[in-house]
């Protein structure tokens, strides 16, 4: 059990306009069926040719499945439900494509943030918070989360419930689990899928999400069904995909036994000094908000942090050009249900557009053009012919990137941001070129050459 309910990137939702829901209903009955009907032909309309997709071709599907289903018994999985559930089931080939394919451009925060908290979705919000306020106002009673933050959390995994996913949720995990690369995982997170059928939550065939197998208005993995799924309008069911009582009450229970602090906010855009230190911006290094502001931070509208002793970290997700924020432990909480820097923030800049903030003040002229993949698989080659370690050049711009990074922008006198902007990978090449460097011999993982040009890097 990992405690989080978006364990696996997935596709983000798809930017439709939500419907109006009751408490009870998530959708129009020709969408549900629509959305049945296209999970079932994923399910059922896969020919046994496609089963090399789904693992090695020594590997036999039927002879593993037969496997799942022993254990199953073993675990108290009635046969009738395995029957049901297992019998044709065939692995998904275009589950391990999404499972294996690396993402083609790095996304950055502004997009990020501009393709997410659109004026359609913060109007939709408040109109949801409207509707449900009711129900929201009970669940915050009961576990002390405020109903801005569920929505949010809400508009961003199933933007407040348009999609909630058409894979078939026993097959995705079952062609994941067949996989070779995270099998275990996948393998308990079906088990548990099972368990969830067999204790008559919801049926085989509505048991749809994404392909990654998270489910409902929330996108629970089965796992965390399992440990937080709440029936809150006491039909005996746990049912996050039609009733929103349990869905919403669901994640309040996750956000609560994980640690939601009631009277604390996520946290803030600010305004840092001239001359900060940008090395002190990162989720791993907390001060007192009072040490922040002795240091000069300030508010977005260059007002006086409140003074508090509350611990926050500064984060600067494009860089020390973009936007700032202060963030507190329930910021930390949202990383929980998505480890993603970018998605976090979403949340809680969501969250407070639906109750009435302002949009971001600062920070918009760092805006620039999406990085290809190849562009940081070129730019992990040239620093690491640099001499700095930035790990493998595998196009992702993880920890160990962004302290290499670092290391290059202070040895030329840059901040030490950490960030790839097109003007410091600009800057690497440019500097590699100078010292006669060159990378175009070796291979990239993509198969492309990589040159060492003097140009600046432009998608």
């Amino acid at each position: 059990m990992t405690g989080n309910p978006i364990i696996m990137p997935k596709p983000a939702p798809r930017d439709v306009s939500a419907t109006g829901h009751t408490a009870m209903i998530q959708a129009p009955a020709c969408s549900r069926w629509r959305s049945m009907l296209l999970g079932i032909a994923l399910w059922v309309l896969v020919t046994p040719a496609q089963q090399a997709f789904a693992g090695p071709p020594e590997r036999d599907f039927a002879a593993w499945l037969e496997g799942v289903r022993r254990e199953a018994l073993a675990r108290g999985i009635s046969p009738a439900t395995l029957d049901r559930v297992l019998t044709g089931l065939q692995p998904i080939p275009r589950v391990v494509e999404l499972d294996q394919r690396q993402p083609e451009f790095v996304e950055p925060f502004l997009d990020y943030l501009d393709r997410r908290v659109t004026p359609a979705r913060i109007e939709e919000g408040r109109r949801q918070l409207q509707q449900h306020h009711v129900l929201l106002a009970e669940i915050q009673r009961h576990y002390g989360i405020p109903p801005h933050v569920l929505v949010a959390l809400w508009g961003l995994e199933t933007n407040y419930g348009g999609y909630l996913g058409d894979y078939p949720v026993p097959a995705a995990l079952a062609t994941l689990a067949f996989d070779t690369r995270r099998s275990q995982f996948f393998r308990e997170q079906l088990f548990d899928a099972l368990a969830i059928l067999e204790a008559g939550h919801v049926t085989p065939e509505a048991m749809l999400g994404s392909w990654a197998g998270a489910m409902g208005h929330l996108q629970f993995m089965p796992s965390t069904f399992v440990a937080y799924a709440v029936d809150a309008d006491g039909d005996g069911r746990k049912d996050l995909w039609r009733s929103l009582p349990d869905a919403f009450a669901s994640a309040a229970n996750y956000l609560r036994r994980m640690g939601w602090r009631n009277d604390e906010i996520w946290g803030r855009e600010v305004r840092l000094p001239a001359g900060f230190d940008w090395a002190l911006a990162r989720l791993n290094l907390t001060k007192p908000v009072n040490a922040w502001s002795a240091m000069g931070v300030r508010q977005a509208d260059g007002s006086p942090l409140p003074r508090s002793e509350l611990a926050g970290a500064i984060l600067l997700p494009q860089g020390h050009k973009g936007p700032a924020f202060l963030v507190y432990p329930n910021f930390n909480l949202l990383m929980n249900w998505n480890r993603s820097i970018n998605y976090a923030l979403a949340v809680g800049i969501l969250a407070d557009r639906l109750r009435g903030m302002p949009e971001l003040r600062l920070g918009q002229e760092a805006r620039h053009e999406r990085i290809t993949r190849q562009q940081v698989v070129e730019l992990q080659r040239l620093l690491a012919a640099l001499g700095f370690d930035p790990g493998e050049a595998d196009g992702i711009l993880g920890a160990r990137t962004r302290n290499a990074l670092k290391a290059f922008q202070g040895s030329i006198g840059l901040p030490q941001d950490g960030y790839a902007s097109p003007e410091v990978m600009a800057r690497v090449r440019a500097l590699a070129a100078s010292r006669g460097l060159a990378t175009t011999d070796l291979d990239t993982v993509s198969g492309a050459v990589v040159s060492t040009s003097g140009a600046a890097l432009s998608p």
